[in-house]
């Protein structure tokens, strides 16, 4: 029988979403647990049995699936582990792909939530006939995956493309998370955004903002979108600052990689043209003549509710050990 279905699994700080999907990118069931609520990640792989395995059965049990796909923090393709992620209740060095295995006699494949991200818009998306592109998630992080002629980059140790990390800023602001100071995360994310609405109030006193309207504790990148649609001065120039690092760093990028598109993924997206032209304008000022003109930069055609489970899912699809 041909293998018709694939199980993706994308497990985020409080929640593990999972769904079946067919080679169409369309999920026919799907569900979530807690995955903040577990100490060891036995008892956590068992309430993802408890749910997972009946819908495996409902589409025709493990024969007709050609293997699970997860996503991960700090996952580890080459190793299938999840390696010290900072922001899950399991410590240290996690051989989660090999428990999953054990648990549902299938194959399993797992990497970092951003390069699955990449592997779901390389099946799914809008880079379906692009071999060489990168994806960049602008969420509460800043998040990549680098594709090179069709194949995700890796690197030796299973953990290249944290392009969120590099720094942009020599000194520039500190990330709490990490304590570097002046990477790409601490500006283009939903957080960074954050923090540029603030200094820039607190460095124009005298200047009048509907978001003086809001509490420090109220503010969001949301909240500078909705005031910036409403044609407030403060708002639009977060955004436009917010463009020109990003557009800085995907010059950057794509002096590294030549990729043929960026595409752009996350919530800070929903900003639309408010960050995509100014990104454009710094992405094409900072880049050589022989690079100009040539990359297509695009929002992410998948449905961001199920982004992740079509990302994870397509691993088991696409990669090879």
């Amino acid at each position: 029988m041909t293998k018709k279905y694939a199980v993706g699994i994308d497990v985020g700080g409080t929640t593990a979403k999972f769904g079946i999907v067919d080679h169409n990118g369309k999920i026919l069931e799907q569900d979530r647990v807690p995955s903040n609520e577990h100490e060891i990640v036995e008892d956590f792989i068992d309430d993802l049995y408890a749910k997972l395995y009946p819908m495996i059965q409902k589409v025709g049990g493990i024969a007709n699936c050609v293997g699970i796909g997860m996503g991960a923090p700090n996952g580890n393709f080459y190793s299938g582990t999840i390696e010290y992620a900072p922001n899950l209740k399991w410590k240290g060095i996690i051989p989660i792909a090999d428990l999953m295995e054990k648990k549902f006699g299938m194959v399993t494949k797992l990497t970092n939530d951003a390069n699955a991200a990449a592997v779901g818009e390389m099946m799914y998306g809008c880079t379906k006939n692009i071999k060489d592109f990168i994806t960049i998630t602008l969420g509460t992080g800043v998040g990549s995956g680098i594709v090179i002629d069709g194949k995700i980059v890796l690197g030796h140790d299973g953990f290249a493309g944290e392009l969120g990390h590099t720094i942009i800023r020599p000194n520039g602001r500190l990330h709490k998370a990490t304590g570097m100071r002046g990477s790409l995360e601490s500006y283009a994310s939903a957080t960074g955004v954050r923090e540029t609405a603030i200094e820039m109030l607190t460095a124009h006193p005298e200047e009048e903002s509907l978001l003086r309207n809001y509490s420090i504790n109220e503010l969001t990148s949301e909240s500078v979108y909705d005031c910036a649609m409403k044609g407030d001065t403060i708002a639009n120039s977060i955004f436009d600052f917010t463009g020109q690092i990003l557009g800085e760093s995907l010059a950057n990028f794509i002096m590294f990689s030549s990729p043929e598109a960026i595409v752009l993924f996350g919530g800070l997206t929903k900003a639309g043209n408010l960050l995509l032209n100014p990104t454009r304008k710094r992405m094409e000022a900072n880049l050589l003549p022989i690079f100009q003109n040539k990359v297509k930069l695009l929002f992410s055609e998948l449905k961001e509710a199920d982004a992740a489970i079509l990302g994870a899912s397509a691993l088991v699809w696409k990669m090879k050990s």
